[in-house]
């Protein structure tokens, strides 16, 4: 049997291939660098596990990956880059499925109920992703924290929307609506912190987060908006 030399990802590619390879040799050198782009990612989570983004260097992420530091740039031009493709990698999916969850409750309150358990779910999946949103939320470079912001603001006020086409947009103003929206998303960003901090008790927290978020919305539910002249609510 011939033998195999295995493929570095770091190699450059020939100048051109035959014709009647290029499109294998094409699809080839699309997946060798899907895959150390993957693998880019995920040396940077497992490096920065024990600190922050900042505290890792390209060299630390090449080394893990086993490429040279020049091929780090064919896929990021910097760390900061990196930490923004982590974050949006982290929050995509969460986004379309609590919209899916979101659009097909009967009535907000059964947003809870759905909304739980697939934060649950998907922090168990992305353990490690959740792990880097919640330290570099507070410690992480300025645009890497502002993504973070950026994308639970997105959260906040597709919830928002989705409440305001509920039974509900009769009940409240605009601004309380959206001052609701931000106090469920808010509640369910620290119950993933706690999940991720400790996920033996899973049940537990999210024990807690249903009955925590339920007493909430008893309030909201007897909550009836109110526009003074002065434009605020009550």
């Amino acid at each position: 049997m011939p033998r195999v030399e295995p493929t570095d990802p770091a190699r450059p590619e020939p100048e051109s291939e035959p014709a009647s390879e290029s499109g294998s040799e094409s699809g080839s050198r699309a997946e060798r660098k899907e895959r150390t782009r993957r693998a880019i990612l995920d040396a940077a989570l497992a490096l920065a596990a024990d600190s922050n983004l900042a505290a890792i260097s390209l060299r630390q992420v090449a080394k893990q990956v086993g490429v040279v530091p020049t091929a780090f740039y064919r896929h990021f031009g910097s760390l900061e880059l990196l930490g923004l493709a982590l974050v949006d990698e982290s929050f995509r999916s969460l986004r379309l499925m609590l919209l899916d969850v979101w659009r097909h409750a009967p009535e907000y309150r059964d947003f809870i109920d759905g909304s739980l358990p697939i934060v649950a779910q998907h922090v168990r999946e992305n353990r490690s992703h959740y792990a880097f949103i919640a330290r570099e939320r507070t410690a992480g470079p300025p645009r890497v924290r502002e993504a973070i912001r950026h994308e639970i603001d997105l959260i906040t006020r597709e919830l928002a929307t989705d409440i305001a086409r509920s039974g509900a947009a009769e009940q409240y103003s605009s601004a309380d609506i959206g001052l609701l929206a931000d106090l469920i998303v808010s509640f369910v960003v620290t119950m993933a912190e706690r999940l991720v901090d400790d996920p033996e008790a899973e049940e537990r927290t999210l024990a807690q987060a249903r009955t925590q978020l339920r007493m909430l919305l008893v309030g909201a539910l007897n909550w009836r908006s109110r526009e003074p002249a002065d434009g605020g609510s009550r």
